[in-house]
């Protein structure tokens, strides 16, 4: 069956267009809610969003969607998506849902379901609520309609369920870390369990008034961060995105720590203290050579999968793996939840630079990585510039000139209308000179 609502990671785009219309949200919470009327006991599902404008529209119209249907909605708030998934599982309930675009700007927004187990939904829950969306749903009868109420305590939940992630005797006294927020979800959670556990903590991007979220802030945009760890001296800075699904880290002397970074530090921690299940870490096609090779030498493997947290996270489930993410940030550790978390990682790499007593400059860059570049091509929706002949004889000469040499990735993006071209290699001249030729043939097709 032919998607016409969700992605990658769930339904998203711009707000107030299709597919992220309040009509269109009342209707998956209606289809969404209908399918998970399973037994006889009294249904509920769980709703969390971050902090963007259009949040209040898509919630609401979600709720109507749930109740007309009889489902009951429990309503936490502003709340990362990873505690979204924690309650859901807590609370009982039948559905999860969380509205957020992640690291997109305050224009778009999204919707992302988790099952009973807390886990994202599979390719066949997501195909039977797109069926029963092109359907007239079936409504409850005036005494079995929803309720609807907000619980004051999904924070406090969420915070200890944070520090629980730790053995009881770790603490961060004597770090200062400064952790940027986005002024997204985690605004009022992350640098609370941060200081709660020790650490002098400076919070930016805590102050959201719906429009800032991601704006020069949060994982995709460190110089504010940077900047702050350099003028408070910090010991290492945070940044989290708008969902809190995604870590990027910023060492003492303000260089960029990646996700294949803090995989390769968390990994090998684990591999020390014999806590490593899997033999490796599972990644994905974009994560550098350079972590493929360090995990070598530590005898580990590298396993990697399509473009995606989801498809992470299967591979990790179907092969005994607790240590999995992506080189953009997400970090799924399956040990202490069901789906990526950016403030449990920090945690971890929190307390490995509290254990090493060593400054971050040395703990977190663990191998040199290889020579990589990522560029995207924006094309119009409806066309397909991967189909140009052009452009398919550039990719074909490109991978035969970097066959043994490096790896080569043309894909297109699951949540945006561009194509991600990648290359990497030893040479990096090579690599740059491979990327240009084939986003210039791309862009062409796309005119």
């Amino acid at each position: 069956m032919t998607r016409s609502f969700f992605g990658t990671d769930g339904i998203r785009g711009l707000t107030n267009s299709r597919p992220m219309t309040a009509e269109i949200a009342m209707k998956v919470g209606m289809a969404a809610g209908a399918h998970f009327l399973r037994g006889d006991h009294r249904h509920r599902v769980v709703v969390g969003k971050d902090t963007r404008l259009s949040g209040y529209m898509i919630e609401n119209a979600m709720v109507a969607g749930f109740t007309s249907v009889g489902m009951d909605v429990i309503q936490l708030g502003p709340m990362p998506t990873p505690a979204v998934a924690l309650l859901t599982r807590e609370m009982r309930a039948d559905l999860g849902v969380m509205i957020s675009a992640s690291h997109n700007l305050y224009q778009d927004n999204g919707i992302k379901l988790f099952g009973p187990d807390g886990y994202k939904l599979s390719d066949a829950d997501e195909i039977a609520i797109e069926r029963l969306l092109g359907v007239e749903a079936t409504l409850a009868d005036p005494a079995n309609i929803g309720r609807a109420r907000r619980i004051e305590d999904a924070r406090g939940r969420y915070i200890h369920a944070l520090k629980q992630s730790l053995a009881q005797d770790v603490r961060f006294d004597g770090l200062k870390v400064v952790i940027d927020c986005a002024n997204g979800a985690a605004y009022n959670t992350a640098p609370t369990a941060i200081w709660e556990l020790g650490a002098e903590t400076i919070a930016i991007g805590v102050s959201p008034d719906g429009r800032n979220i991601n704006d020069g802030c949060g994982s995709t945009a460190l110089e504010q961060l940077k900047q702050r760890v350099l003028f408070e001296q910090a010991d290492i800075g945070i940044a989290l995105d708008g969902d809190a699904d995604r870590l990027i880290v910023v060492d003492e002397k303000a260089q960029t720590v990646d996700g294949d970074q803090i995989m390769a530090l968390i990994a090998t921690t684990l591999a020390r203290q014999g806590k490593l299940r899997g033999g490796g870490v599972v990644a994905t096609v974009m994560s550098n050579l350079g972590l493929e090779r360090y995990l070598e030498t530590q005898g580990l493997a590298l396993e990697r999968t399509n473009v995606g947290d989801r498809n992470v996270l299967e591979r990790m489930r179907g092969g005994g793996f607790n240590v999995g993410g992506e080189q953009s940030g997400h970090m799924i550790l399956t040990d202490h939840g069901t789906t990526g978390d950016g403030t449990i990682a920090a945690l971890q790499v929190l307390a490995a630079l509290a254990d090493a007593g060593r400054p971050a400059s040395e703990l977190l860059h663990l191998f040199e990585p290889v020579p990589q570049l990522l560029r995207n091509v924006r094309y119009a929706v409806g066309a397909d510039p991967l189909d140009d002949a052009a452009v398919t004889a550039v990719i074909a000469d490109a991978e035969r000139e970097i066959d043994g040499k490096g790896r080569l990735l043309i894909r297109k993006s699951g949540t945006e209308p561009l194509i991600r071209v990648m290359a990497e290699g030893d040479d990096a001249a090579q690599v740059e000179t491979i990327v240009g030729r084939i986003c210039e043939a791309v862009e062409a097709a796309a005119r």
